[in-house]
C-alpha cells in the first residue's frame, strides 16, 4: 500500500539475501556451492548485509546461503535487521541449529525457515545425508520448544507423486506442529546438480491440484496467499512479478531473479532501473517456460490480492 501511494511500480516485497554461498551439504537440487574456493570462503560483511536491505526498502528478509548458521555474524545480523523493523526468515537445514541456537532470542518478527523436502528416505536423498531429515525435525522441535516461531519449505519435483505430498505437509502440519509451510514446485536453474527431475506446467498443475483434493488445502498451515494457491493449481494463469522477490549475494544484486544469472548489478536501483524486466517470464525467455516459483509469482499473487476486496477477504480467512 505504502509503495502504491508513493506511485512506485517496481518494489520489492522480500529480498533474498546470500551472506555466504558454503554450506554443510551437497543437495541434489542447489548449485551454490559449485561456487569458485575462493568465494566459499568469504563471509558478507553485517554492515554490508543490512545496508542492501536499507537500500531495498524491502519489509521482509529471507536469509539463505549456503547455510546461514555457518556465518560467524549471522546472530548480529537477525538482531539488526528486527531493530530496524523487518521481518526476518532465516533459512537452514536445522543440521547446525542446537549448536547455535543459544545465539537468538524468539521475537515476533523472526522466524527459522526449516528446509524438508519430503519425509525421511526423501528428505535424506535430497540432501545426500543420512539422519538428515531426523536432524532437522529433532531441531525444529527443538526451537518449538523454545518458544521461537518455526516454518518449513518443501520443494517438489517430477518424482514427488500427491501422496508424497499429502505425506510430509500432513506430518509437518498435523505431528511436528510446525507454525507455517512453504512449498515450491522445483525449478532447473543453470547450476543446479540434478537437471533430470524438474516440474513442467502441466506437470505441477496436476500434481497439485491433486495434492490439495478433499479440503486438503485449507486444513494445512500454509504460508502463501490463496490466488498463488490457486495458480500452481491452474485454476488461474499469472505472469511473472521477477523484480518482487530481488537476490543479493556476495556478488551483489543478481538478474533478474534468484534463479536466473544473468549478472549483478552492484546496486538495488542499478537493478531496478537497468534491467530489461519485459524481456523474462513464460513465453518471453525459454529458460522460464516451465517456473512456476513462488519467487516470481507469489508477488505477482500478492499485489493481485491487494488489488481486489474479494481476494483480500480470501486470504484474512484462508479460503
Amino acid at each position: 500500500m505504502k509503495q502504491k501511494l508513493l506511485r512506485r511500480d517496481k518494489f520489492p516485497l522480500l529480498v533474498e539475501l546470500e551472506p555466504l554461498f558454503a554450506c554443510n551439504l551437497k543437495c541434489s537440487g542447489c548449485g551454490k556451492i559449485a561456487q569458485p574456493a575462493s568465494l566459499l570462503k568469504q563471509r558478507m560483511p553485517v554492515e554490508q548485509a543490512v545496508n542492501a536491505i536499507e537500500e531495498s526498502g524491502a519489509p521482509m528478509v529471507s536469509i539463505a546461503g549456503g547455510e546461514p548458521l555457518m556465518h560467524p555474524q549471522i546472530d548480529e545480523i537477525v538482531r539488526q535487521l528486527l531493530a530496524r523493523n523487518k521481518i526476518v526468515f532465516l533459512c537452514t537445514n536445522a543440521l547446525l541449529l542446537s549448536k547455535h541456537i543459544h545465539k537468538f532470542k524468539p521475537h515476533r518478527n523472526f522466524s527459522w525457515m526449516v528446509h524438508i523436502d519430503g519425509l525421511k528416505e526423501r528428505h535424506d536423498e535430497s540432501v545426500n545425508k543420512e539422519g538428515g531429515f531426523d536432524g532437522a525435525v529433532e531441531a525444529i522441535k527443538l526451537a518449538k520448544e523454545s518458544g521461537f516461531r518455526v516454518m518449513t519449505n518443501t520443494t517438489f519435483f517430477n518424482t514427488d507423486s500427491p501422496q508424497d505430498v499429502i505425506g510430509v505437509l500432513d506430518y509437518l502440519n498435523d505431528e511436528v506442529h510446525v507454525d507455517n509451510m512453504q512449498l515450491s514446485p522445483g525449478y532447473a536453474y543453470e547450476k543446479a546438480p540434478d537437471q533430470e527431475h524438474w516440474l513442467g506446467v502441466e506437470e505441477t498443475r496436476e500434481l497439485f491440484r491433486k495434492s490439495f483434493g478433499d479440503g486438503r488445502r485449507k486444513k494445512w498451515r500454509l504460508n502463501h496467499s490463496p490466488v498463488f494457491l490457486d495458480f500452481l493449481e491452474g485454476k488461474k494463469d499469472l505472469e511473472c512479478t521477477p523484480w518482487g522477490i530481488p537476490s543479493y549475494s556476495l556478488l551483489g544484486w543478481q538478474r533478474p531473479c534468484y534463479l536466473l544469472d544473468d549478472g549483478y548489478a552492484k546496486t538495488y536501483r542499478e537493478l531496478i532501473d537497468e534491467t530489461d524486466w519485459d524481456k523474462f517470464g513464460r513465453g518471453k525467455d525459454p529458460r522460464c517456460d516451465n517456473c512456476m516459483a513462488h519467487c516470481g509469482y507469489e508477488p505477482t499473487a500478492v499485489i493481485a490480492t491487494l488489488g481486489s476486496l474479494k481476494e483480500t477477504l480470501r486470504a484474512a480467512v484462508g479460503a
